[in-house]
């Protein structure tokens, strides 16, 4: 497979497969990186089928690690908006590909921009929840957060300026969604994931065994599968 490293305005992107007028524009998970492997392996599957895909680095991972940009929605959003202004002028047909919190990130970037179809692995899809589930249990509250403005938690250091810009910019997805959820997702609620797969457009496969973060050969086996499918 033909692979193209390029930076663009600071943000280190990789374009997998040729050049075409259909694009996926991946959005990768936390603690992870544009080459991932479940990026690899929907490249391996989106290029067969005439797509290019494009992944980054999303702020302090893969390349930017070390780096003064902090993960926080508004820099990624901002550096969705530094790639589109490239990608707009190749695509006709762009499509979004988001894992875990990168399927967060990817509907507040392109919620407000035409995008033909997006396909969702293990998504965050309510951001506010979790976040409010992370401080109760740490048997925290919002407002313990607003007077702290930073709290470590056992999973994630959580900050009031993120809380406050989440609560504050709500998603408003509106573009076919193809979704696949871990029964043992220990993120994103079962009740969550099917109160979001039930609007329109919306499908939703579960894996009963599968985990939020899917890496067992067969995870990856069904996940290929999904993708097969679906692409």
């Amino acid at each position: 497979m033909k692979l193209r490293r390029k930076m663009i305005q600071g943000v280190p992107v990789l374009c997998w497969g040729e050049a075409s007028k259909k694009v996926i524009l991946a959005f990768h998970g936390d603690q992870s990186h544009k080459e991932d492997t479940v990026i690899q392996l929907l490249a391996e599957d989106a290029t067969k089928k005439g797509y290019q895909v494009w992944s980054f680095d999303l702020p302090e991972h893969g390349e930017r690690q070390g780096q003064p940009d902090t993960l926080n929605p508004q820099n990624v959003v901002a550096d969705a908006n530094k790639l589109f202004v490239e990608l707009e002028q190749q695509a006709e047909s762009i499509s979004l590909f988001g894992c875990s919190i990168g399927a967060y990130f990817g509907m507040l970037a392109c919620q407000n921009r035409e995008i033909d179809q997006s396909f969702f692995l293990s998504p965050i899809v309510d951001m506010r929840e979790l976040i409010e589930n992370m401080l109760r249990w740490s048997q925290l509250t919002s407002e313990d957060l607003r007077r702290e403005k930073r709290i470590e938690t056992p999973i994630k250091t959580l900050e009031w300026d993120y809380y406050a810009y989440v609560v504050e910019h709500p998603i408003k997805w509106q573009v076919p969604t193809k979704i696949l959820y871990g029964g043992k997702d220990n993120l994103t609620s079962r009740a969550t994931i099917e109160a979001f797969s039930a609007a329109d457009n919306r499908s939703l496969t579960l894996f009963e065994a599968g985990e939020h973060f899917f890496h067992t050969p067969e995870q990856l086996k069904v996940y290929q599968e999904w993708l097969d499918r679906n692409l």
